[in-house]
């Protein structure tokens, strides 16, 4: 029965793969593809589409995510909470430009006094006195 069907055993040489791990990505790209074909954003879905998206979505998040752990790390704490995302995406300019209109719930605000706020250096109005005279 050559050339005939499948031999035994090859069922179990050929195990199934996700395209998430054939890219190389964590993030969905079956669940993208769902959602791109669902949202009817075009009427077909190239094939490569949901592979990009996936793959930018996954590096945007990875890039919040280690910004986040450095200000959670800077603060003394082992968890990531809103306002550590809010001072990592408020603290880099290219995150920040990306997200300036996003509101963070519970991210509270960036800690800044303004300039006109902080208190008069004594030794430098005594000198303006002293030039006068």
């Amino acid at each position: 029965m050559a050339g005939r069907g499948k031999t035994l055993g090859s069922d179990a040489a050929k195990k199934s793969q996700s395209r998430s791990s054939k890219a190389g990505l964590q993030f969905p790209v079956n669940r993208i593809t769902r959602f791109l074909k669902a949202g009817k954003y075009a009427q077909r879905v190239g094939a490569g589409a949901p592979i990009y998206l996936a793959a930018v979505l996954e590096y945007f998040a990875v890039e919040v995510l280690e910004f986040a752990g450095n200000a959670a790390r800077d603060n003394k704490k082992t968890r990531v909470v809103p306002r550590h995302i809010q001072l990592a995406v408020r603290n880099d300019e290219e995150l920040s430009q990306l997200l300036g209109d996003v509101t963070i719930a519970n991210g509270g605000v960036m800690p800044n006094i303004h300039s006109l706020l902080h208190p008069k250096k004594a030794g430098s109005s005594s000198k303006l006195v002293a030039d006068e005279d």
